[in-house]
């Protein structure tokens, strides 16, 4: 049995990464590689920091492509050696007019979760705007959802599967700014960083599509500092990186856009 207790110590998302520990036992038991569902970045993290301190378990994660926000982890005995090709996946695509009825990634995941389907089976979600999205999920899910799935908002969709290779994905971009602010609200600085109004990017704060080190953040007076990672959704992700006080005691960040 793992030290459930130790491995536990510190962890914010304790019924998530109870799962993930539960799945390691299995895996241990049977000596077989064990699939998690996605997990959200926030569990990703505290699961493979725990299973760090472990020597009889290896974790291996895949999200479909390399800057994936939700992944699965395929976990097994350290006498198995894994490799990310082991982790499960298949993508689909979801191919309808979105001219003049646009769906967002909330639309989307809106429908899927209208089949029936909880959310842990499906992974990233990558609307293509008027043409549709692509989306990567479990792949005991993909005959289901290819007749299940056939309308978002006012639209019918086609969903099918496709190779993982053929999702439209473009390495993320990076993008060196600097600005002067007088405190260290996440409006604030996300708003310059992302290159929005201070009420836009309050108003989308307040709407739940920010998050700060992967955490859902709802103030826009939430604090900020040196080494945060902000996440917007349909914007990409803004680093935090050096904080300087000028001479009129306002603060000089650096900030680096992943675009």
């Amino acid at each position: 049995m793992l030290p459930k207790d130790d491995l536990l110590k510190g962890v914010e998302n304790r019924d998530a990464v109870t799962r993930v520990i539960d799945q390691a036992e299995q895996a241990l038991r049977t000596w077989e590689v064990v699939m998690t569902d996605f997990l959200s970045p926030p569990v990703l993290i505290e699961a493979q920091r725990a299973f760090a301190k472990l020597t009889e378990i290896e974790l291996s994660a895949g999200g479909g492509y390399p800057q994936a926000e939700r992944q699965r982890l395929a976990i097994a005995r350290s006498e198995l050696p894994l490799d990310p090709s082991q982790v499960e996946l298949a993508a689909l695509d979801v191919a309808g007019n979105f001219l003049f009825d646009p769906a967002t990634h909330r639309d989307f995941l809106g429908s899927i979760l209208g089949t029936g389907i909880v959310r842990e089976k499906v992974g990233d979600i990558i609307v293509l705007g008027e043409r549709g999205a692509q989306m990567i999920v479990v792949p005991e899910l993909v005959e289901f959802l290819c007749q299940s799935l056939v309308q978002v908002r006012s639209v019918p969709v086609k969903t099918h599967p496709i190779p993982l290779e053929a999702l439209k994905i473009r390495p993320p971009k990076r993008k060196e700014m600097t600005t002067v602010e007088a405190s260290m609200r996440l409006d604030a600085i996300a708003s310059a960083g992302f290159g929005m109004s201070r009420s836009k990017m309050s108003d989308a704060i307040s709407s739940g599509d920010v998050r700060v080190n992967w955490k859902d953040i709802t103030q826009p007076s939430h604090t900020v500092a040196a080494g945060d990672l902000i996440a917007m959704r349909g914007k990409g992700r803004l680093e935090v990186g050096e904080v300087a006080i000028t001479k009129k005691q306002r603060y000089r960040i650096q900030l680096t856009r992943l675009v």
